[in-house]
């Protein structure tokens, strides 16, 4: 699945539409397991872009995936509170009883707060590359150069206030491969007009505005947690892996071959697989 597909807008149609955490949310409900599972997608994306993980893993798992702020067919972001704060009260608002929680990416980051403010509610943790930036940056400093080197296009188009450029600096280092000019007009456009969710993330990622590193909430995570990362994926996640990794009481950590930053998307199969094993059920 590529760019053009996994930022479109989710279809609507037989799929509920509610408040969830005080925030107008769309959702929709993959697979027919006996066992909960609720999954929280990247940023630039929305709950379709778990249908083929969702897929590979339905005769175990019941999946929930909602649209995050601004994303899909939820409501758009105004930029009232702390969007990881927000994005994690409308998850545990999903939750009635302990469940698996499945993120990648941005979403990663929200299950990991949601594991923290309700540990009642986290049976496991599958995380695919929470790009957790404080916690490589508290830990390797080093990496800050070459990590701003990465994302200076990103931050230029910011600062000069072109979007285009931004999405196209952002999507060089993390998107799926696809190049910037062969997508359709309207998805460039539709791109362009999301760089703010990404500059809104930024306290939460950069700053720990959540107070999970600073506070040592993360070594009080009691549920198991899967790490995965692709083998292509930008150096620095390998550093936040490994540093969540040595903070967590029980984790374990897997590399998807091939894959990048986008892996449950560009490789579904091999992503379902780990959380299968990792929970014990079977793909």
């Amino acid at each position: 699945m590529r760019i053009s597909t996994y930022t479109s807008r989710a279809c609507s149609e037989a799929m509920p539409r509610g408040l969830r955490g005080g925030f107008e949310t769309h959702w929709q409900v993959m697979g027919q397991g006996p066992r909960a599972a609720l999954a929280i997608h990247c940023s630039l994306a929305h709950s379709g872009a778990w249908a083929g993980v969702a897929r590979a893993l339905g005769r175990h798992l019941t999946v929930t995936a909602f649209d995050l702020p601004g994303h899909g067919n939820s409501s758009a972001w105004e930029g009232k509170g702390e969007i990881q704060a927000v994005s994690t009260a409308m998850a545990a608002n999903f939750l009635d009883g302990p469940t698996d929680i499945i993120g990648h990416s941005f979403g990663a980051t929200v299950a990991l707060r949601l594991a923290v403010a309700h540990p009642h509610l986290v049976r496991s943790l599958s995380l695919y590359e929470p790009v957790f930036f404080a916690v490589a940056l508290a830990d390797r400093p080093g990496m800050r150069a070459g990590h701003e080197a990465e994302m200076a296009d990103y931050r230029a188009g910011v600062a000069a206030g072109d979007m285009a450029r931004a999405a196209r600096g952002f999507l060089r280092v993390w998107g799926d491969g696809e190049g910037w000019d062969a997508l359709p007009e309207a998805t460039r456009a539709r791109i362009a007009a999301q760089m703010p969710l990404i500059e809104a993330a930024a306290p939460a990622l950069y700053g720990d505005a959540g107070g999970m590193l600073a506070s040592g909430a993360l070594h009080h995570i009691a549920a198991p947690v899967l790490m995965m990362q692709g083998a292509r994926s930008p150096a620095i996640i390998a550093a936040i892996n490994a540093g969540l990794a040595a903070r967590l009481p029980d984790a374990r950590r897997v590399t998807i071959p091939g894959a990048g930053h986008m892996g449950p998307i560009t490789r579904p199969q091999t992503v379902a697989e780990a959380i299968a094993t990792f929970l014990g059920i079977g793909s």
